[in-house]
Formats: structure tokens, C-alpha cells, sequence
């Protein structure tokens, strides 16, 4: 039996700032860039807006190489601006290609929204990409707190590697509407409320 091998991309997606609304400028920059993704979009509005990219970029070959289910969002959370596509493995490089030309998305309900995405990691495993969208994580609600804190430790905590473990628990860091709870390393996997907490106050800034 053959194995199929696929890859996994860690996708951010970047809103560009806007300077007709009063903000405040003590918040980082890269903070306001990764502020909540509207509810309007859909996993389903990524699929087709990179579809037609890679349409437009790779003609028919890129049309015909994702047909059916060849590209697949397995991790959407609009709090943290962040995605985890699935891909075979012939074909990551073309999602790729995509990607870094989008500039705005379809939304379901008829507009489109400004945004360029970021490709921060690409594993053979989900697991590895998990672990990275959880660090990232980690790491914004650190510059939130730092902020709020005036913390001037805040590039030092950045620049500190994280060993993250896979949570020991029977729950998986997926649940059944394919959300992946935000954690710290150090919490319990019961506590969600930090990206509750995230979401507030990335929109409040």
C-alpha cells in the first residue's frame, strides 16, 4: 500500500495597520498586525481564495492539481489570526507560491478584506505545527501583557527558546469543531479563557 505523504503549513494571516482609526501607540506594531480575524471569514473563504490564486499563478496544472480534497484547512482560530492547511506533499510549494501573492480574500458575505499571509512553518507532522501555533501564541499574549505592564523585559522573553510538550491528557489539542484551545505550556489544558482574554483586548486596541 502506498502512503500518501502530505504537508502541514502554519499560516498567519497579517491585517495591515490602519491609520484612519485613533490606536494606541504604545501597542507594538506586530501586535495590532495579528489582531482578530473578522467572523465573516470563513475556513471555506481560504480554501477558495487560494484555489483561485493558484489558478491564476499555475494555470490549469494548479487547478487540476487541488481538485477535491487536496487542500484542506485543519485549524482555523480567528482569535490568533492563524491556520494549519493540509497539503500533499508534491504541491506545498505551489500553496506556497500562493499565498505570498494574496493580498485581500473573498468574504461569504460579498466584500473583501485586506490581509497578506505569513508562512511560519511547514512540517510533515501536525504535531510539529501545533506546537508552533501554540508557542506563537505564547508569545502574543506575552508582548499583551508586557505592554500593559510597560515589562521592558519584553524582547528578552521573545528571543528565549520554549520546550513545549505534547499535552498528556485524553484531550487533543483539537476539539471537535477543529479549534485548537489556547494554551501556555505550563497551564491546564481546562484553561481557555487566555484566548478569550487575547481576542478582548487586541480589539479594544
Amino acid at each position: 500500500m502506498v502512503r500518501i505523504k502530505e504537508r502541514y503549513l502554519l499560516v498567519n494571516i497579517l491585517y495591515p495597520l490602519d491609520t484612519t482609526r485613533r490606536t494606541d501607540s504604545n501597542v507594538p506594531a506586530f501586535v495590532r498586525r495579528h489582531r482578530p480575524t473578522p467572523g465573516d471569514l470563513l475556513p471555506r473563504d481560504l480554501v477558495k481564495g487560494i484555489r483561485q490564486q493558484v489558478s491564476a499563478l499555475f494555470g490549469d496544472y494548479g487547478s487540476g492539481a487541488f481538485e477535491g480534497n487536496n487542500l484542506v484547512v485543519k485549524y482555523f482560530s480567528k482569535a490568533t489570526s492563524t491556520f494549519i492547511l493540509k497539503v500533499k506533499r508534491a504541491h506545498y510549494r505551489l500553496v506556497w507560491a500562493a499565498l505570498t501573492t494574496i493580498n485581500s480574500l473573498p468574504l461569504s458575505s460579498g466584500n473583501e478584506k485586506s490581509c497578506v499571509f505569513s508562512v511560519v512553518r511547514v512540517s510533515g507532522t501536525i504535531r510539529k505545527v501545533e506546537e508552533a501555533a501554540v508557542h506563537q501564541a505564547r508569545q502574543l499574549v506575552l508582548a499583551v501583557r508586557a505592554e500593559e505592564a510597560s515589562d521592558t523585559r519584553l524582547p528578552t522573553m521573545l528571543e528565549q527558546p520554549t520546550t513545549l510538550k505534547r499535552p498528556t491528557t485524553a484531550r487533543s489539542l483539537r476539539d471537535r469543531k477543529g479549534e485548537i484551545p489556547f494554551m501556555l505550556p505550563s497551564t491546564s489544558c481546562n484553561d481557555d479563557s487566555d484566548e478569550l482574554e487575547l481576542a478582548e483586548r487586541l480589539n479594544s486596541s
